[in-house]
Formats: C-alpha cells, structure tokens, sequence
C-alpha cells in the first residue's frame, strides 16, 4: 500500500464533518483514488460497501431511481453486498459516481437521513453531459486528487526524511552543496520518468525494470484515449491531448488550436476543451493580460497551454512513435545534462507541482517593441499583495531575460523573484534561485 498524503484530509473530513457532508474525490483515472479511499474505508469504518458504477449490474443501478423508502433501500445494499452496515460507523463508497448521475443526486438525502458517511469518486465527470439533468447537491464537499508528488515517490522508494532536511534549507535559505543537490536531482529525475501513476511506480519496485515502466504508462495513456472516444468519437479530444508535447515545445504564446485541429479554432471545440479539462488528465495555465494581485480576473480564457497531469505520461508521450522509449532517452533524462529541447519536461513538472499544492496556472507573455520579441514568464504566483514571477530554467540558469524585463516593468508589484534551476539554492541580489525539486515548497 502505498503512503498518499490525500488519506489524513479523508480522516480530517470524517472528523470535523461527521456525516453532514458527502465527500467527492475528483481525479484522472488511475492516480488510485479508488484504492486510497477503500483503504480508508477498512482501517477507519467498522464496515463499508463499494459501489463501482462502472461495473454495478444494473439491479444496483436501478435502486437510485427511487430512494424514497431508505430503509428498504438500506436493506437491499446489504443484502446484495452482504455487509452490515452500522450506523454513525459505516462508510458507504461510490466509485466512479459518474456512470450514474441519480447517486449522485441521491446524497443530499443520504446526508439528510444521517446513518452513515459517503465518499464518492469520479474521472470525467462532465459538466454538460453527466449532471445536466439533476440537482447537484449541496451537501458535496469536493477535493482534488492527483498523481502521486515527488514526496510520495520517495516515501515509496523507502526515503521519508529527504524533504523535511529540504525545507529546512528552503526556510533558511541555505544552500544544499552541489553534491547533495546532483544526489536529490538524480532521484527527482527517476521521479519524472517514472511519473506518479502508482501503477508505474509499483511496476519499478518490483522489476526495477524502466521497459516494464513505460510499458504500464502507455497502457494508461490508452485508457485515456478509450474514454476520450467515448465523449467525442471524431477524435478531436484525443488529438489535443497527444498534441501536449509538441505544443509546449513550440514556446508560442497559447496553445495553437489550428495546427492540431486544421478546421478548428478555440471556439469551436470549447466543448471539447471543458471535456479535457474535466477529465483532470491536463492541467490548463493561462495567459495573465495585466499580472497583478487579482490573477483569477485578469487572465484571458482564450489563450492557454496544457500541461499533462503527470510528467511520466507527458515523458512517454513525447516518444510514442517507438515501441519503447529507448534507454538512450531515459539515460539522458537521469544524466546531469538535460538535452535543451527536453526543457519541456521541467516545465511540465513544475505546472505540476504548483496545481498539487492547490495553485491555479498563470503565465504572461509581452512584446518588447525595442528588441522586436516576446518574452514570458513561465508561471505567476500570488504571494499576499503582490505577485512572485516564476522562471524555469533546464540549462543556463545565469540568462533570464524574460524575468529582468518583467521585473522593470511591474517592480512595485513583486514580492519575489524566483528561478527554478537545475543548481543549489542561492540568493543573487533580489532573485531566489532554486533547485527545480524545491518547488514542491513555492
């Protein structure tokens, strides 16, 4: 079993809400949502019954269509799972709450009647397709899970004492020593490689084997792509996923929608982006017109990139022509040289680690008409009043040309300067440069 950090807000809910409120667990399929909450369920509940509404025959199905008599409801759970429920210590799950949209309505009831607790789980649960039709209830309380951090991947690997020495150093900001920071890079490297689907973390563990590894990810990256079919048939949600790699590595201002789609444009897929967007496989950053203090209100919906949730898909992703990414690639991923047009795989991992600690994605790009070129900054952060820039660098750490001319023009709104590198922690003037795994403390 492995160690997720998702389990004590799962205990802190069951504790502080006591049955007044649903919880609903949202993610991408196989980041272990189901397997997190049922080990929950065992060691937290007397008893629980799982519903897997992707499998539930159509017998338990047909039960939420009239819930009115709860404790003939309550009997026919039990006797088909053959489990007793208790009351105020059982927990009843239901996974994969999207194949069936009436359980979902049913929980304000449930909660209202009080017997037991209620997690619910849910991959691509559609705004218009799957809820359209009921009443949302306002008893759901809603948390988002992700693929496992770069803290977890340790914890599994056995190394649970790395990131607290770390965010010591970040506090003071001390510097780590070059080999100590080339020791953690290389394990942040596996990490990204590897990614933090626990299927391909568990698949190391016990074959060591990267073959093996980018062998489950690309059966993963296939389940993604059978689902999306089963919203949009033409393909069109599978094509701007597949896009995410070349598209970042463009360096344009926003994700180029007619390059991927030829016949498209950002309005006429809009359902097929909330889609992707929905089905928490990709992380959207979008462009900040005037950057300040205030970012949820100033970013223009239409231009926007896609990040992949997890890095180790976007890796295997990136070399899906080949049967298998060839260890060429892998070596030089681990080695200490990162190839420049690999940068990419940096900047995806940050976009992650700031959406798993809870911060939406915002970039800015500007037209410096003396030099006759954009520039952007990779991510913006709000930090209190002010706003902190955020450049990530995979080579020459010393060249940031974006950040200085960023920092000219909105000075009195920054609070910090950071670089996200590839060296140790220092401070130079007002610019904190940062080891990338250290972004996991921003």
């Amino acid at each position: 079993m492995l160690k997720r950090k998702i389990y004590s807000k799962l205990v802190d809910w069951k504790k502080n809400d006591k049955g007044k409120t649903a919880l609903l667990v949202e993610g991408a399929r196989r980041i272990g949502k189901s397997t997190i909450v049922e080990e929950f369920a065992k060691k937290e509940y007397d008893s629980y019954i799982l519903i897997d509404f992707a499998f539930a025959s159509e017998e338990i199905h047909d039960l939420f269509k009239n819930i009115n008599d709860l404790d003939y409801f309550f009997m026919q759970l039990q006797l088909f799972f053959g489990v007793n429920l208790v009351e105020r210590n059982s927990l009843i799950i239901f996974d994969e709450v999207q194949f069936n949209p009436l359980a979902r309505q049913s929980i304000k009831k449930l909660v209202a009647d009080g017997r037991y607790d209620y997690i619910e789980t849910g991959s691509l649960i559609s705004i218009n397709k799957n809820i359209k039709d009921i009443l949302i209830p306002s008893e759901e309380r809603r948390i988002n899970m992700y693929p496992m951090d770069f803290e977890e991947f340790l914890w599994a690997i056995g190394d649970v004492s790395t990131v607290e020495i770390l965010k010591k150093f970040y506090n003071e900001k001390k510097p780590l020593g070059e080999k100590i920071n080339r020791e953690i890079l290389r394990k942040f490297r596996l990490y990204l490689i590897i990614g933090g689907m626990p299927q391909a973390i568990i698949e190391y563990l016990e074959s060591n084997n990267l073959e093996k590894v980018d062998q489950v990810k690309r059966n993963i990256i296939d389940l993604y792509e059978k689902d999306f079919y089963k919203i949009d048939n033409k393909g069109k949600i599978s094509s701007l996923y597949d896009a995410i790699p070349s598209e970042l590595n463009k360096h344009t201002k926003s994700y180029q929608i007619s390059s991927v789609l030829p016949n498209d444009r950002r309005d006429t897929i809009s359902d097929e982006l909330i889609e992707l967007i929905a089905s928490k496989t990709v992380l959207p950053s979008y462009n900040v017109l005037d950057p300040s203090v205030g970012l949820s209100s100033m970013y223009n919906k239409k231009n926007f990139r896609l990040y992949n949730s997890d890095t180790g898909l976007m890796i295997t992703m990136m070399f899906k022509d080949k049967e298998f990414t060839e260890n060429s690639i892998y070596k030089k991923l681990l080695s200490d040289k990162l190839p420049a047009n690999l940068g990419i795989v940096f900047e995806n991992a940050v976009a992650q680690m700031l959406a798993t600690k809870g911060h939406n994605l915002y970039y800015h790009t500007y037209y410096d008409k003396k030099q006759k070129r954009n520039f952007e900054i990779d991510f913006i952060l709000s930090d209190g009043s002010k706003i902190a820039p955020i450049e990530v660098k995979s080579s020459n750490y010393r060249v940031h040309k974006s950040l200085d001319r960023f920092s000219l023009k909105y000075n009195s709104r920054i609070s910090k300067k950071i670089v996200l590198h590839t060296k140790d922690l220092r401070v130079v003037g007002d610019i904190l440069y940062l080891p990338v795994y250290m972004g996991i403390f921003l």
